[in-house]
C-alpha cells in the first residue's frame, strides 16, 4: 500500500483530491496537512511515501517545502497539484524532483494516470537491492514507445498459429467488448487455451479486462486497449 500525504489549505479541494486518491487501487491516505508546520509534522509522525502538494499556501510556498525536503534528503515523492501554470515553477518543481504536475482544475483521469505511473514506478523499487535495464525502462519510457521498439516475447505453450488466428478475430471486434466464450466460439479453439492467450494478449497491453457481475458467476469482458501493430517473437 502506497501511504499519501495531502498538503492543501483550501478544505474542499482537500477533501476532493483525498476523494480522488481512495478511488485507486494500492493508495492510502495517512494524513492531510494545510501548511508547512503541519506537513513536516506529519513526515515526522507518519509513514508517507507521496506527497500531493499545492504551491499556493499561508507562509511558505509548495516549492520551498519541495526545496527542504530535498535538502533535508527526505525519502519521499512529490506530485505538485496547483494552478500555477507559469514556466519558471514548473521547471524550477521538476529539477527539485517532482514527479509530475498537474494544474487545476483537472480531471481525474489525469490524476488516476499521474497515480498508476507512479504505482508502477514504487512497484519496481519495492524490496529490491537491484534493478534490471528492462525495469529501468518500464519507468522512463513510455508504453506506447516501449511497444513500438521492442519485440514481445510470447511465453511457451503459445503457439504463433493460435495467437494470430486469435489476434484476427479481436481485431474484428474494434470497440466491441468480448468474452473468453465468444473468442472460443469464433476461433473454435477451447475456452481453456483462448483464455491463457487472453491473459497474454493482456499483460501486454494489447487487451483491457473488466469483471463483469450479472446473473451467475461474474466474466471477464476484454476490450482493444492498444490498436499498434505486435512485433511478436516466438520460441522456436
Amino acid at each position: 500500500m502506497i501511504h499519501v500525504l495531502i498538503v492543501e489549505d483550501d478544505p474542499m479541494v482537500a477533501n476532493l483530491n483525498k476523494k480522488y486518491v481512495e478511488q485507486v487501487d494500492g493508495f492510502y491516505i495517512t494524513a492531510m496537512a494545510a501548511n508547512e508546520e503541519e506537513a513536516i509534522h506529519c513526515l515526522e509522525e507518519c509513514r508517507v511515501d507521496l506527497i500531493l502538494l499545492d504551491v499556493y499556501m499561508p507562509g511558505r510556498n509548495g516549492l520551498q517545502l519541495l526545496k527542504e525536503l530535498r535538502r533535508k534528503e527526505e525519502q519521499v515523492d512529490v506530485i505538485l497539484i496547483t494552478a500555477a501554470s507559469e514556466k519558471e515553477q514548473i521547471q524550477k518543481a521538476l529539477r527539485l524532483g517532482a514527479i509530475d504536475y498537474l494544474i487545476k482544475p483537472f480531471e481525474f483521469d489525469r490524476l488516476q494516470g499521474a497515480l498508476g505511473k507512479y504505482k508502477e514506478k514504487y512497484a519496481v523499487f519495492e524490496d529490491k537491492q537491484n534493478v534490471s535495464q528492462d525495469e529501468i525502462d518500464r519507468i522512463f519510457i513510455p508504453q506506447e514507445n516501449r511497444q513500438e521498439n521492442k519485440r514481445i516475447q510470447v511465453p511457451k505453450g503459445l503457439t504463433q498459429n493460435t495467437l494470430e488466428l486469435i489476434i484476427r478475430r479481436i481485431r474484428t471486434k474494434e470497440n466491441e467488448a468480448f468474452s473468453t466464450d465468444e473468442i472460443a466460439q469464433d476461433t473454435e479453439v477451447s475456452r481453456v487455451s483462448v483464455r491463457k492467450y487472453l491473459k497474454f494478449l493482456k499483460e501486454i497491453d494489447f487487451l483491457e479486462e473488466t469483471l463483469v457481475y450479472g446473473v451467475g458467476r461474474p466474466v471477464y469482458q476484454y476490450q482493444i486497449k492498444n490498436t499498434g501493430d505486435l512485433d511478436l517473437e516466438f520460441y522456436h
